[in-house]
């Protein structure tokens, strides 16, 4: 039986951390997650001839592969009923002065951290979470087209399986960056895991997050304020 100092130092460690996620997030992340990965993999196993004879039974790669691409999007339109997923959307939805500055220290590769000021998120994760929002749309549009043949004419359907295929391919190239990316941040990957991170860590990579944070909760305030006013 652990000494009794070790027992209550883990619940005071565990609560000096700071909450980055709800559950609610988490699991959005993973779900979204997980179907992305389903259909890189599937897209994978029909396009690339190794994998494609590895694997067979090719209409039910196509079958699973349609299912997930029409799924992805449910997770993030199911979290909309999450008021702090609809807040962290609004983050990533703001590009700041100090967004490009974190976007101009990252091209030049500069490693000083007083050079990439970030609130809650980085330049970075704002961009992924556009281009992969932005991506994810295109990839249904096309997507839809080739499964609904009757949609669009011939000219259309070849023009989107180009699409399609040559954005599936970036898709897959971009997971495989954030995945490295989070394999170099244990304390990012914690945060998701868990839903909270060093104090010290989110002082040191995310130095704006508190002031963002106050800034968010004075205009919820000041709406509040407004709507019992009118």
């Amino acid at each position: 039986m652990p000494p009794l100092s070790e027992t209550t130092a883990a619940p005071a460690a565990t609560a000096r951390r700071v909450r980055r996620f709800t559950p609610a997030e988490r699991w959005i992340h993973r779900t979204t997650a997980a179907l992305v990965g389903v259909c890189v993999v599937s897209a994978a196993c029909l396009y690339v001839p190794a994998l494609a004879q590895l694997v067979g039974r090719r209409a039910l790669v196509v079958t699973v592969h349609e299912w997930t691409g029409i799924l992805t999007p449910v997770p993030v339109l199911a979290g909309l009923a999450s008021r702090a997923f609809r807040a962290d959307l609004g983050r990533l939805n703001r590009f700041g002065p100090h967004d490009r500055r974190w976007l101009r220290a990252a091209l030049r590769r500069d490693p000083s951290r007083a050079e990439r000021p970030a609130g809650k998120f980085n330049a970075g994760q704002k961009v992924y979470a556009a281009w992969t929002a932005g991506a994810m749309l295109v990839m249904a549009a096309t997507g839809s087209l080739m499964w609904f043949t009757g949609l669009a004419p011939l000219m259309w359907r070849t023009g989107a399986t180009f699409v399609h295929d040559w954005l599936a391919l970036a898709v897959g190239v971009v997971v495989i960056g954030h995945i490295g990316k989070a394999l170099a941040d244990p304390e990012a990957r914690r945060g998701m895991r868990t839903g909270r991170v060093d104090p010290e860590w989110a002082a040191r990579e995310h130095p704006l997050w508190r002031t963002e944070d106050a800034d968010h909760h004075d205009a919820d305030h000041h709406a509040d304020h407004e709507r019992d006013v009118h």
